[in-house]
């Protein structure tokens, strides 16, 4: 037998074993971690053949489970075309014509640029109408810059000197840029490029009066598919609304040099809460509310899974009265109390607060300045209406994207006493009258 159907017929033996009770197991916490998180699986990276057994066994999971394909599908994947730029040659720098050793791509729309380079002091960025090129100079992260330079139609290239962030973003990047992609179909908005240049060159260069730079960026569109796994427990009032409970299954699979980022924590702790979810919301019975249990494909590479799903429901998003989306919950945050979890976005709805209210011990981020709530899954059906929100547990705990997220750093005791505080409140939610809603100003625009 192939690998594929190996684990698949592995996958659907699993399922048998499967209790039909309304508590969360220890047990198979573990046995859906150890899967997902194995070697087996190299790191489900985004839109891989890796990331399709992921969601083909989320999928047997909830057709053991007793949940239905969602309205208008014949099965439980829902899969996705992707059109994604690479590199296929190192990129080219030049100022007055002259090549500018060590220059390294940070992200950027694909596309080349010129233009004369003005050096600025990044904090003055955001008071002047900026030139095409850009030496910038002062301290603000990288990111921030990015995000304001975004908001401008120029500069299209922004040269920042090496630092210690530039440095943890190209390791946390593993030596890629961070080149955009899009949906197949769906056009892609032009966005700034922001170039690294070694100390010696930056320095040099900015001594220069006004030079005239040129980027080049050889790239090439390559079509991927990724999927997301869907299950149904349908609800006794259609006119109640649905609640989304949900989660990404993707993590950054094999790297150049064989090492494989299994993404324990990140995220098949919360592939694992959605399907234990699944499972003891399941044996509670039929509820007032229909529940969509959704594993998404491709969140590390633009969150493309629930991208695709927001424009694709299976019912529609105005049914939908509250999303809750689980990311890295396998272990606990040192700021937050023993046994809780934080809730992004915490003050932007009465989701939280309603939760907390059944029993769920989830507060708000203690790490507003990471801007979370715009970082994960829930955002997609956030910017669309959807009140959203993720939980988490150690949102910036020391093995994120790293080799070190494996079954072995992940707190199975953790995970499930957290999972089991969701339970209640979820089934509360599902059989009440109870709408969460934005509070005055907490829609993102």
């Amino acid at each position: 037998m192939k690998r594929g159907l190996l684990l698949a017929a592995w996958a659907a033996a699993s399922v048998l074993a499967v209790p039909a009770q309304a508590q969360v197991s220890a047990d198979w916490v573990r046995a859906h971690e150890t899967f997902l998180a194995g070697d087996e699986l190299r790191g489900r990276g985004s839109a891989t053949p890796d990331e399709a057994i992921a969601a083909a066994y989320v999928a047997a999971q909830f057709r053991g489970f007793g949940l239905q394909p969602a309205p208008g599908m014949d099965g439980y994947l829902q899969k996705a075309k992707i059109v994604r730029l690479q590199l296929k040659a190192p990129i080219t720098l030049t100022a007055n014509g002259v090549a500018v050793p060590g220059a390294v791509l940070l992200v950027g729309d694909g596309t080349g640029s010129e233009g004369i380079a003005r050096l600025t002091p990044a904090k003055a960025l955001s008071r002047m109408a900026p030139a095409a090129v850009m030496l910038i100079t002062g301290e603000m992260p990288v990111m921030q810059l990015y995000r304001l330079a975004r908001s401008f139609k120029t500069p299209r290239l922004l040269l920042v000197r090496e630092s210690a962030e530039t440095q943890a973003m190209l390791k946390g990047l593993h030596g890629e840029p961070r080149l955009p992609g899009g949906l197949y179909g769906d056009s892609r908005e032009p966005s700034p490029s922001i170039v690294v240049l070694p100390a010696a060159a930056f320095d040099a260069l900015a001594t220069e009066k006004e030079p005239k730079v040129a980027l080049t960026v050889p790239v090439e569109e390559k079509i991927i598919t990724t999927t997301n796994a869907i299950g149904w427990l349908p609800g006794s009032d259609p006119k109640a609304g649905v609640l989304l409970l949900s989660a990404h299954l993707d993590h950054l699979g094999v790297q150049a040099d064989g090492t494989i980022l299994h993404g324990a924590n990140d995220d098949a702790s919360g592939t694992t809460a959605v399907l234990e979810l699944a499972r003891t919301l399941a044996a509670k019975g039929k509820n007032k509310r229909g529940i969509l249990f959704v594993a998404y494909g491709s969140e590390e590479i633009g969150g493309y899974g629930s991208t695709y799903f927001g424009a694709h429901p299976p019912v529609p998003l105005d049914q939908i009265v509250a999303n809750v989306e689980v990311e890295m919950i396998g272990a606990q945050d040192p700021k937050l109390p023993a046994g809780t979890m934080m809730m992004t976005g915490f003050e932007r709805s009465t989701l939280g607060e309603t939760l907390k209210r059944h029993g769920a011990l989830v507060t708000a981020d203690p790490y507003p300045e990471q801007n979370f709530f715009q970082r994960s899954d829930n955002y997609s059906l956030a910017k669309k209406g959807v009140v959203a929100h993720t939980i988490s547990g150690w949102a910036v705990v020391p093995t994120y994207h790293s080799k070190d997220d494996t079954v072995a750093n992940i707190d199975i005791a953790f995970m499930t006493r957290a999972i089991q505080s969701l339970v209640e409140p979820l089934h509360a939610l599902a059989n009440s009258d109870a709408k969460p809603e934005w509070k005055p100003g907490g829609k993102p625009e």
